[in-house]
Formats: C-alpha cells, sequence, structure tokens
C-alpha cells in the first residue's frame, strides 16, 4: 500500500467533505478543468512577469525557473491554526532564550540538560557571538518554522529554520495571485489576510533599533542578484519602503554604519540580513568575502546597529540541535511542547546508529547539515543501490546524520494533469520576533506535485499553494 492511501486528506473524511472545504468542494464541481488550467497558465505568465524565479545551485544550465503555482488553496480553520500558531511561537521563544544563553551565561549546559560538546563542538556555534547582547534578547527576527500533519490533531515540527529563511514573498505573491485570479473564491470564504506581512516586518525591525534611536533607518542587505532569492529580497525591501543594499553600498566609521548615498552618508540602525554569516564581515569572517560589510561586527558589538538575524543562530537550527528544543520549552519556559518534533535517531549514537543501520528502507535519513531535499535518503522510494550507498555513508561518519520515521504528510486537493488529486503538502508560518513574537493568519504551503512524493522542496520539483485561515 502507497503511503498516500493512507495518509490524512485535509478536504475529505472517507466519502464526507470537511466543513471548512465544503465551499471550495462545491466550486470546483462547477468550474471546469479547461478553466482551471487557463487560470494556472496566467498565474505563470504574471509570475515570470514580475520576475518571481530562483536559480537551483548546481545547476549549471544558469536557467531560472518558475515555482510552479497549485490554483487550489489549501484551508485551515481558525482553531486549528490558533493552536498550530501557538505552538510555533512557544518554539520560536524558546529557540531565542536558548540562543541568548549559549552565548551569554550557558545555564541550560551547565545544568546538564544539553550535553556541553553538542552545542560548544558545533561547527555552527560562532564564537564570535559569544557575548553579543541584542535588543530584548532576541537572536532570530524572523524564523520559518517547517510543520507537517499527519490527522486531525497531530502536527509535528520538521524544522527550524532562524537563519535567513526564504519563501515568504511567494506566501504574499501566491495570495495576489488568487484573489486576482478567482475572487468569486473570496467571496465564498471569510479568509484571514495576510499582504500586511511587509508592514509587520517592518514594525518588527523597527522595534529592535538599538536604543535612543526615534526614526530607525532599516535596510536589506542582498548578497545581490545572481542569489537564488534575490527577488525576494528586492520585494520585501519594496513593501516595506527600506532600500535594498549591496555590501559594498554600506561603510562602518565610528563604530557605526553608514549607507552611501548621492545626497552623502546615511546612518543605518537595523539591517535586515540575506547574507550567510561566512560573507557577513570579512574583518572577521571570511577575508575575501566582497558581500559583506568591513567592520558591521564591531558596530553591532557598540550597540549602534541591530543585526536581523544575528550571527550564530545556526548552532539552533541544525537537524543535531533539533532533538533538543522540547527540552529548551521545558527548561527555559517551565510549559510542555505544543507541537512535537518527529521521533529521531542521532546516528552519532551506536545504539540508534544499529537500529537505523537494521531499518533504513523504512526510514528517512537525513544530513545534519543538508537543506533543500539534498542530502537526504527517503527509504520506501529509494531503490537497493541509494540504501546501500546510504549505509556506507553512515558508517563512515554517523555523526553527520540523523534518521525519522517517514510520516504519511497529510494530502490537499491539487490541480495536476489527470485532473484534481491529492498530493503531499508541508507547511512554513513565519515569525517574527521583537518586543512580542507575532505571524500573520497564513503561511507558506509546500506541495509535492509527483505523485506518491514527499519532497516538496522547490528545487526537487516541488510547488506552492495559498493557505487560506477561515472562520470555522
Amino acid at each position: 500500500m502507497r503511503i498516500s492511501d493512507t495518509a490524512f486528506n485535509e478536504m475529505r473524511e472517507g466519502t464526507s467533505v470537511r466543513p471548512i472545504y465544503a465551499p471550495l468542494d462545491r466550486w470546483l464541481a462547477e468550474v471546469p478543468a479547461k478553466r482551471l488550467a487557463q487560470r494556472r497558465d496566467e498565474a505563470d505568465r504574471i509570475f515570470r512577469r514580475r520576475g518571481i524565479t530562483f536559480a537551483v545551485y548546481g545547476d549549471t544550465s544558469g536557467a531560472e525557473r518558475l515555482i510552479p503555482f497549485d490554483v487550489i488553496p489549501r484551508i485551515l480553520g481558525r482553531k486549528e491554526w490558533n493552536r498550530l500558531s501557538a505552538g510555533c511561537i512557544q518554539r520560536v521563544r524558546a529557540l531565542n532564550m536558548f540562543l541568548e544563553d549559549i552565548y551569554g551565561k550557558q545555564e541550560i549546559l551547565k545544568a546538564g540538560k544539553i550535553p556541553t560538546q553538542e552545542v560548544l563542538g558545533n561547527p555552527l556555534f560562532l564564537k564570535e557571538a559569544v557575548g553579543l547582547k541584542m535588543p530584548f534578547g532576541i537572536h532570530s527576527h524572523i524564523a520559518g518554522i517547517d510543520v507537517v500533519r499527519t490527522s486531525p490533531d497531530a502536527w509535528y515540527v520538521l524544522e527550524d529554520n532562524l537563519r535567513t529563511p526564504s519563501g515568504v514573498s511567494y506566501m504574499i505573491e501566491n495570495r495576489s495571485a488568487m484573489q486576482r485570479l478567482f475572487p468569486e473564491l473570496f467571496r465564498l470564504n471569510r479568509v484571514a489576510p495576510v499582504l500586511h506581512y511587509p508592514d509587520l516586518l517592518l514594525e518588527t525591525m523597527r522595534s529592535v533599533a538599538p536604543a535612543g534611536v526615534d526614526k530607525p533607518n532599516v535596510v536589506v542587505l542582498t548578497p545581490g542578484s545572481l542569489n537564488s532569492a534575490y527577488f525576494e529580497h528586492g520585494f520585501l525591501a519594496a513593501r516595506m519602503g527600506a532600500k535594498l543594499v549591496e555590501g559594498q553600498d554600506l561603510y562602518v566609521e565610528g563604530e557605526r554604519v553608514f549607507m552611501k548615498d548621492t545626497t552623502g552618508a546615511i546612518p543605518v540602525h537595523v539591517i535586515y540580513r540575506r547574507i550567510d554569516d561566512d560573507f557577513i564581515d570579512p574583518e572577521v569572517f571570511n577575508a575575501d568575502s566582497v558581500l559583506g560589510v568591513k567592520g558591521l561586527l564591531r558596530a553591532i558589538r557598540a550597540g549602534n546597529v541591530t543585526l536581523a538575524n544575528a550571527i550564530g543562530n545556526g548552532v539552533a537550527d541544525d537537524k543535531a540541535t533539533y532533538f533538543h528544543v522540547p527540552t529548551m520549552i521545558r527548561f527555559y519556559l517551565g510549559e510542555e511542547p505544543i507541537l512535537q518534533n518527529v521521533p529521531t535517531w542521532r546516528c552519532r549514537d551506536k545504539s540508534d546508529l544499529d537500529y537505523v543501520l537494521g531499518h533504513l528502507p523504512e526510514l528517512v535519513v537525513k544530513e545534519v547539515a543538508g537543506s533543500g531535499g539534498y542530502g537526504m535518503l527517503v527509504g520506501p522510494t529509494s531503490t537497493a543501490a541509494q540504501i546501500a550507498s546510504f549505509r556506507d555513508k553512515l558508517r563512515d561518519k554517523p555523526e553527520g546524520y540523523i534518521a525519522q520515521p517517514t510520516l504519511a504528510l497529510s494530502t490537499c486537493p491539487t490541480f495536476v494533469e489527470q485532473g484534481v488529486a491529492p498530493r503531499h503538502v508541508d507547511l512554513r508560518p513565519y515569525l517574527l520576533s521583537g518586543k512580542t513574537v507575532e505571524l500573520v493568519p497564513g503561511a507558506l504551503t509546500r506541495v509535492a506535485l509527483k505523485e506518491g512524493s514527499l519532497v516538496v522542496n522547490s528545487s526537487q520539483g516541488g510547488g506552492t499553494k495559498d493557505t487560506w485561515v477561515v472562520e470555522d
């Protein structure tokens, strides 16, 4: 039996349609497939005209691709959204407290709740971030929490993205496209808004400006037009009314950051950066970097500029640290986790490794530092040769991998070549942390367009959907 046959169908329970999907179901029964195909093609033209494309790293052709957009929305009820968002907020609060702690007093390590070597010996732990004081103790101002669903009430966190999470522009553009293409659907459903996300982002950025700054100047720092997410950098800067800058546009003088301008030097107070740690400051990290700003870390330490997100966040969102997030929630918040981790075997532990090696055809194996759907094995859909190759990798470097059961990700109705059919989905809400933690009532739904596939990443052929939160 295929995983798709046993997965939770978010639209249907047996032969019945779940109430929140009823208006959509009636609409789909009346709309011919030809019209859906025409609207999908129109959406593709809109996205291409607006430059909503991405590049795949390692693709030598250099071609820009569209992320396929599915014209059938995913629908969540307000009550289930409230529980999901509360769980994500709880998680991000604990992760920020963890980052503040390990780069400060390290109380969770002293209490023996997490093995010290697993944190301080992690290559993503940056000694350069030790003692760094961030406004309100916030290190990850923008977080993307990847969650999946396996039943009406069971949501699991797959991954925490605390460095430079991308994709929020697709959440916004998907909503804009749906409103343009299918206005009648919005008259049938009370859909919560998401288009104010850039305003909320700007408000968050301003809230974490250095003390004493009345009118903070916010910029978006991009590595440039060759970056795969460059469209999003420009999109968010334009929607926030902030300047889109590259490293060469900024300089540090007197431990303050300034932006070059034809009218003179303009002080910069908050930098929403989309550049990796290694390239952010050539004075401290990669000396050959032309993407960052020399002396930036000195300005941050002096309290004259806020970097969002802070350096060193990778130690909190890699797949080895993921195992400990429930412990963080209990330690820092004194609460039980609202959302659960996926059960995880850590191959660094011999007993876990032995289990994984004996059950590879049943498991998903991931590189601790992997992302984008690369460096992973989905046992049930892999060949004997692929499984044998991963067995060798695990024996050679067990500490570089974790393993998890193959979850039957929920499915949503999706318009594919065969018509409307269920396809597996995940969800990425975007959380903004400043004085408070907030998120818009919506998220990026990624969908595996290939029948039976569980890999939703755009780099692996996945697409996206508009995500609706509606009143129950």
